[in-house]
């Protein structure tokens, strides 16, 4: 038993020894890189120098996590060291799902809160224009998470229009007609509605012929034509 301990605590001392051989990036979840291998690796270098050959006791792993979540793309991170002395860090990036282009310009993330551009990776998503100011910029957060639960508005709505508080507009893929939704108040009725009339205008091939779509009003879809 003395023998089996002794050769633990040697192992385990050898362990502890052991230099950083490797350093891995693993990107997890959504694959659009809005911030790079090279940059974990640069911010790493920056804080500690480089890191290979580094003994493995001497680097504390929460700050590590620290100085990578940091950073205005990461949402957050885990590091961890392997066996075989390997740093992996394993990071998810914030998610964009609007973009503002107003007098300021950024990004709106899943969580609302505003994320800089990246200069590796534009993503495809909702262009905000007009007015954008706090209140209006939670409205349109609001209206953004209900088009991404829904497949058919999440594909054809690319952009939002803020006119005022409680006054937008919806800009929609293939069509040249401007959707009115009004405020924010009943969304899940005027998308019902809007998509009982995009239904039928398209079988009858009239999507055409509107200039405007509102839903402002009660449980009705009323349009003006060309």
């Amino acid at each position: 038993m003395l023998v089996v301990m002794g050769l633990y605590a040697f192992s385990n001392q050898r362990s502890n020894r052991k230099n950083i051989a490797k350093i891995n990036v693993e990107f997890v979840g959504d694959q659009n890189l809005y911030l790079t291998e090279g940059t974990v690796n640069k911010l790493l270098i920056q804080k500690y120098g480089r890191l290979e050959n580094v003994p493995k006791e001497k680097l504390v792993l929460n700050t590590v996590e620290k100085v990578i979540a940091a950073n205005e793309m990461v949402k957050s991170a885990q590091v961890y060291l392997t066996i075989d002395g390997e740093l992996t860090s394993k990071i998810v990036q914030r998610k964009p799902i609007g973009r503002i282009e107003g007098n300021s310009k950024f990004y709106l993330d899943d969580e609302g809160k505003r994320m800089p551009f990246s200069s590796n990776y534009s993503a495809r998503v909702p262009i905000i224009t007009g007015n954008v100011t706090g209140e209006s910029l939670k409205d349109v957060y609001e209206i953004l998470e209900f088009i991404n639960k829904d497949d058919f508005l999440r594909k054809n709505i690319i952009g939002i229009h803020v006119k005022a508080e409680d006054n937008y507009q919806l800009k929609f893929r293939l069509n040249r007609f401007v959707v009115n939704l009004g405020g924010i108040d009943n969304l899940e009725e005027k998308f019902s509605n809007f998509k009982a009339f995009y239904a039928k205008a398209n079988k009858d091939k009239t999507l055409e012929n509107f200039a405007i779509v509102s839903l402002e009003f009660n449980n009705q879809v009323v349009c003006t034509k060309i």
